[in-house]
Order: C-alpha cells, then structure tokens, then sequence
C-alpha cells in the first residue's frame, strides 16, 4: 500500500514545473492535486498545500478520512471508489462545494454538520450490508441548506419524505433504488419548488400507472424527468386535463348532494300542494262508489270557484239526503245532477 506524502507529491510534478521554486513554495502555490489510482491508503500531513482548491483521490484503497484540517480552502473533493466506512473529519473544510465520496461503504451520511458551503453530494453506489439502505443523520440534513444537487442512486432507498428538508435541491439523482410510492414523491416535489431534474429510472415507482403526469402536475418547476425534456405543450396538455377532471368530479358530486336532500315542502300543508281531505257516503250496505273532496281546501281567490263550490255543497247534501233514503235512486240522481234542481 502507500501512503500519500509530500514526497509522493513531489514525485508527481517535473522539475520543469516546479521552475526555480523550493518544494516547499511550490507546495503552497498548487491549487489543484490529482492523486488517484495509486493505491493510497492512508492520507500523510500535507499541511504545506494551503492553496489547494480541488483534490482527486478517487480509485484509491483509503479508509479513512483524516489529515484534511489544513485544506480551508478546498472547494471540490473526490474520494469515490475507495474503502472508506464513515464520513468523518470534514468540518475544517468550510468552503467545500463539492463531496464526491460514491462507491465506497459508507452505511450513514453524516458529519456535513458544519459545511455551509456544500452545494453538492454523491454518495451513490455504496457496499452496504445485504438488506440495508443508505441512512441520513438528520443534523446533517438540518445543515444543508444550500444543497442542489443529490446523488443516492444504487442504495436500496425506498422513500425520500425526511429529504423534504433539502428546500434548494435542483438536482436529485435516486436512479436504481427501491422508491415505490407515486404520493411520496408528489410529497417532496410540493415541497422543493426549485427543483429542475430528477432522475428515477429502475425505481418501481416508474411502473405506475400516469407516473409521469402526475409528477409533471405536481411540480411548476420541473424541466426534466428521467432525462426526458418536460415541454411547456405537455404540462398545459396534463393542466388542461386536470381541470377538465376537477369540475367533471365537482359536477357529480353536488348531483349527488342535490340528490339527497329531503323534499320538506311536501310536508307543509301550507304550500302549494296541500293534501286534500276526502268523505266517503255508504250505499245501503254497500261498498261507496264516489267519493267527494271538501270544498274547504278549494281555492278561494276567484267569484266562480266559490260560486262552483256552493252548488258543490248542495249537491253534496243532496246526495247524501238521498243516499239514506233510497240507495237506487240516489245512484241513479249521482249520475244526473241537473235533474236534482
């Protein structure tokens, strides 16, 4: 194995390079150092190379992040395809922009707690033990604020709910996971109203049924899902759909109310549809054939209805004088009422 040293460095730059300079004025002027692929294990004091900005030490075999407090300055840090178990010793690196740390065995992110700076993390792809999924540290979630781009593809993730708290995420890369609910990730996607591009391909939820309009429709923002451009034409098509829907449902369901409500002007005899109280006249032990309604629920507001309703009256009287005398001739007299005057 090998450990990265000063030495190491300086093997790595020709004399040409260096031009007149000292190793050591040398070491302090370099910005940016690529180290990767040298079987380094273990990261030496390199305390000299305050300057430096970006630092490549991916497809390496190190363990552990260490020896890194001097870096104030880094912005870009590449540690993917190495051993490393724990993201650790992080917080002097105040100006880190970028964390590359995907393809090791990483089981929990965190210790970002201090990195206000961050803008993005790759964690993809880690070794973890069989069954388990990639955790976050909610501190570390708490902390970063000023996130934009996520990448925790390939890590057996099956809901995304306590990343809501990443407000400025525009970028979210979970290709490869177990993410399953179409309402989860309408949940998120109302909540981050910055978010551009999201990638979820090989995720179980992309089999659903209208996976890709409902995303469109819950989220303004969105100019890309699964590398697939989102077009203006499209999301008016699906928002022109929606409300079409909305009111179709909004119609049906004030039938349905409309439908149930009891009829109560029914019940009032004081409306315009009174009941109508009837008399029956028995014919000498016979079952009654006529029936006559009371002139008391007639209408009243004309001269001829009350005038009709008096010769009513006397005809009813009539007839049930009749009625009690002579069965037969009352039938008869019902049938003629002129012949009674």
């Amino acid at each position: 194995m090998v450990r990265l040293t000063l030495d190491l460095i300086a093997k790595s730059f020709s004399q040409k390079n260096r031009r007149d300079d000292s190793l050591a004025q040398h070491l302090r002027k370099i910005t940016h150092l690529k180290l990767s692929n040298k079987n380094i294990d273990v990261i030496d004091d390199l305390s000299l190379c305050k300057n430096l900005n970006v630092l490549y030490l991916y497809d390496n075999q190190i363990r552990q992040i260490h020896n890194l407090d001097f870096a104030t300055n880094l912005r870009h840090l590449y540690l993917q395809n190495n051993c490393i178990t724990r993201i650790e010793n992080l917080t002097s690196l105040i100006k880190l922009e970028k964390l590359y740390l995907g393809g090791n065995y990483i089981t929990v992110v965190e210790g970002l707690e201090n990195l206000e700076e961050l803008r993005e993390v790759h964690v993809e792809s880690q070794q973890l033990p069989l069954g388990e999924k990639l955790l976050f540290d909610p501190r570390s979630l708490h902390s970063l604020a000023s996130l934009s781009v996520l990448n925790i593809s390939n890590n057996n993730i099956d809901e995304l709910r306590e990343l809501a708290v990443l407000k400025n995420i525009s970028h979210l890369i979970a290709v490869d996971n177990q993410l399953h609910s179409v309402k989860d990730m309408e949940f998120v996607l109302s909540v981050w109203t910055q978010l551009c591009k999201i990638e979820l391909n090989g995720n179980p939820v992309c089999h659903k049924p209208k996976y890709r309009d409902r995303l469109i429709l819950q989220s303004k923002s969105l100019e890309s899902l699964d590398g697939k451009e989102i077009k203006e034409m499209e999301r008016q098509f699906l928002m022109n759909w929606k409300a079409s829907r909305d009111a179709r449902k909004k119609n049906r369901a004030e039938s349905t109310t409309s439908e149930h409500v009891p009829h109560t002007h029914l019940d009032n005899n004081d409306t315009d549809h009174p009941h109508f109280p009837i008399y029956y006249f028995p014919l000498a032990k016979e079952k009654p054939n006529f029936a006559i309604l009371s002139e008391a629920h007639r209408s009243p507001h004309s001269r001829e209805s009350q005038s009709a309703a008096h010769e009513e009256n006397k005809v009813t009287k009539k007839v049930s004088h009749l009625a009690l005398n002579s069965p037969q001739k009352s039938r008869k007299e019902l049938h003629e009422p002129h012949l009674l005057s």
